[in-house]
């Protein structure tokens, strides 16, 4: 009987250093930056269709046959080519074709895999509106941004469109908003943050889920201001408008703050995180002994955090009563990363400021992908047509 006791003893132990050990693995997942990803997507050819249009035939997949504008990086991240629409499929090869729009950089012939993505534009060239490079004072150092000066009526300064990208992204990801500002006459900021790749690195050289990241696009947001905004849109993505939120929360700047566009928002770190988890099979009680780990400055040594993550604060449902100007939450239920029922509860709490606009099912972010036109025209009505906060002076 004590050899079992003890067999027993020795399993839990085991079991329990076994769940810290994922727990661990969990959270530094998720403040870790990632500076390399597969190339997971087969390229089986790349040829000219019936009226010489460049094709590539991919294996069909959820992603590859999904309707809409995407793009493939390739040859290490050194490639880009923006992928249209769908022109033929074989069922029985388990194959699709589709439409090449654009190849911005590299060689697609030659390639034999790459990353299927969301980036339609690796950089503002394509856009083909003007744009200059300008650098923002942040904490350490310099964050570049891209500054596009409108082409339509009325084309002044004292608008201006802050476009925030999504965890570990960077600033290309935020160019999707920047044709809709620029038809509504707005100055557009495209900002790079801490740890992105672009902007100076944070001292840990650790995500902080937009507890500290905020700050850099506060940063962006009082350059606008010396600029002569006198008024600033959010377009915000994922973590990008988390920190859109933040700034809206607790900006000095924030009765600048007039309307905020959120695609795709992670409204609650700790509710999304439990969920990302339970979608990865890892049970939900680890990831919540993650999330300790990281909230608790007694456990640096494992995350690497300078400091602690506060949830509460990144708790928007919790902080829902805090928020003045109107809200457009974009998100689709297919998203397996970003809860689509915690965008449906935030906009229940605020129904007076927040509006919920579904999109055909697609993956994380990709909701201007699966109908860019249907996207654009949907926000640019929205501007146009709901007043901005009333705090913001004019």
């Amino acid at each position: 009987m004590r050899r079992v006791a003890a067999a027993v003893a020795i399993g839990c132990g085991i079991a329990g250093v076994a769940a810290v050990l994922a727990a661990a693995y969990f959270a530094r997942e998720v403040v870790v930056p990632k500076t390399l990803r597969r190339e997971d997507l087969h390229i089986r050819r790349v040829f000219r269709g019936a009226d010489e249009t460049l094709m590539v035939e991919l294996a069909a997949s959820a992603r590859t046959t999904a309707l809409g504008r995407y793009s493939i990086w390739f040859a290490n991240g050194t490639g880009h080519a923006c992928i249209g629409e769908i022109v033929s499929s074989d069922d029985a090869a388990g194959t699709v074709s589709r439409r090449v729009e654009r190849v911005d950089s590299g060689d697609l012939r030659t390639a034999k895999a790459g990353i299927w993505s969301g980036y339609v534009y690796p950089t503002p060239e394509p856009l083909g509106l003007p744009y200059s490079d300008v650098e923002i004072p942040v904490e350490n150092g310099m964050a570049p941004a891209w500054k596009f000066t409108p082409t339509q009526p009325p084309g002044d300064t004292s608008t201006w469109a802050i476009h925030i990208h999504g965890l570990g992204g960077s600033k290309a990801g935020a160019l999707r908003g920047v044709p809709v500002a620029d038809r509504l006459g707005y100055t557009s900021l495209v900002v790079s943050l801490r740890n992105d790749r672009d902007a100076p690195a944070s001292s840990d050289r650790r995500y902080h889920l937009g507890q500290s990241e905020w700050h850099d696009a506060e940063a962006a947001v009082s350059y606008a201001v010396g600029q002569g905004a006198r008024q600033i849109v959010l377009f915000g993505w994922s973590l990008g408008a988390s920190i859109a939120l933040q700034l809206a929360a607790s900006s000095e700047f924030q009765h600048l703050i007039s309307r905020l566009v959120l695609n795709a928002p992670v409204i609650d770190w700790s509710s999304t995180l439990v969920a990302n988890a339970r979608s990865s099979m890892l049970p939900g009680w680890v990831a919540r002994l993650g999330l300790r780990m990281l909230g608790s400055s007694g456990m640096r040594w494992i995350t690497g955090l300078d400091a602690p993550l506060n949830f509460p604060a990144l708790d928007f449902l919790a902080r829902a009563d805090e928020l003045r100007a109107p809200i457009l939450v974009i998100h689709n239920e297919g998203d397996r990363s970003t809860p689509f029922a915690i965008s449906r509860e935030f906009v229940s709490r605020r129904p007076e400021l927040a509006t919920l606009l579904t999109f055909p099912s697609a993956e994380h972010t990709q909701e201007w992908n699966s109908d860019p036109d249907g996207w654009d025209a949907a926000v640019e009505n929205w501007l146009r047509n709901v007043p901005p906060s009333s705090s913001v002076s004019l």
